[in-house]
């Protein structure tokens, strides 16, 4: 069966409180680090056509609105920590219309981190010439 637009939407306003509920509680036990494809471009500057984009799926406002709430609770954008002005640094691009050549993409991979781990952040970065898959890999670099 085919997601209604209202379907996705019902799930995200599911989904995302009880994930943030299950990641506090896990930070408070331990350190904390979540990576991989959150399938959520965040900010404006985080992929290439964000006027054009507003109401597809990976940048509503319904989960932009879910990760900000991941940031708000204590978790770091360790790449946008890093970076915070930095355009055009993206982590996929779909295989229509050569935009990985044109470097039209989202960036949809994150390691975002318990404020814990802050201080011993050293780089993340972005694997963009990492060929192989409509996602590049991302390094991040901790001294802990």
């Amino acid at each position: 069966m085919a997601k209604t637009p209202e379907r996705q939407l019902r799930n995200v306003r599911q989904w995302q409180p009880a994930t943030l509920f299950y990641l506090s509680g896990l930070d408070q036990r331990k350190l904390l680090v979540l990576c991989g494809d959150l399938n959520v471009a965040h900010q404006e500057i985080d992929l290439k056509n964000p006027k054009g984009n507003r109401k597809n799926a990976g940048f509503t406002p319904e989960e932009r609105e879910g990760f900000t709430k991941l940031l708000e609770a204590g978790f770091t954008d360790s790449f946008r920590e890093l970076y915070p002005e930095q355009a055009n640094a993206y982590t996929f691009w779909t295989y229509m219309m050569n935009a990985r050549a044109k470097n039209v993409g989202w960036r949809l991979d994150y390691f975002l981190l318990s404020s814990a781990l802050l201080p011993g952040l050293c780089d993340s970065k972005i694997r963009n010439t990492a060929m192989g898959s409509d996602h590049c890999p991302i390094t991040l670099y901790l001294a802990v």
